[in-house]
């Protein structure tokens, strides 16, 4: 699949290192004009979103979503609920699997993906303390390693 049609607006860097992530969904979301403009201007945090399923529909969580500046009347709430656009299937699964002990739907990143906004989401488990130390250990090791490699020239 082609690259070229994605546009990333923003990344949640924290999921991967405070959740395992089994398995990933693309959902659609349900937004306001002066939403999709904001996000079109790169105006989007999801550092401590979440996303939960009420009544068999799944909402994303403290999502935010600056309000779009040329906006006079009618802008947006930041930090408002939003609507995400699964198929019923997906939501039963999902609903099956969060009321597990230890997983949550924790959104990854969000994108255009043929000019329609798009929420990855991620079906995760918990880290504990130890875990995330591991991660870390992992990390350092990866990054000496690369620069041990580009120091004698190899790629």
């Amino acid at each position: 699949m082609a690259q070229s049609n994605i546009k990333i607006v923003a990344v949640n860097k924290k999921a991967r290192f405070n959740y395992f992530i089994e398995t990933e969904y693309e959902a659609g979301l349900q937004l306001t004009g002066t939403e999709v403009k904001s996000l079109r201007q790169g105006r989007a945090n999801l550092k401590d979103s979440y996303c939960k399923i009420h009544n068999g529909e799944v909402f994303v969580h403290q999502m935010h979503i600056g309000p779009y500046p040329f906006a006079h009347y009618g802008n947006h709430e930041p930090l408002r609920r939003r609507k995400l656009l699964l198929h019923k299937w997906e939501i039963k699964k999902l609903y099956g699997k969060v009321n597990e002990k230890g997983y949550a739907l924790i959104p990854l990143k969000l994108y255009f993906k043929h000019g329609r906004a798009k929420l990855g989401i991620g079906l995760g488990r918990g880290k504990q303390k130890h875990d995330k130390r591991e991660t870390i250990r992992r990390v350092d090791q990866e990054r000496e390693m690369a620069r041990t490699r580009r120091a004698y020239g190899v790629k």
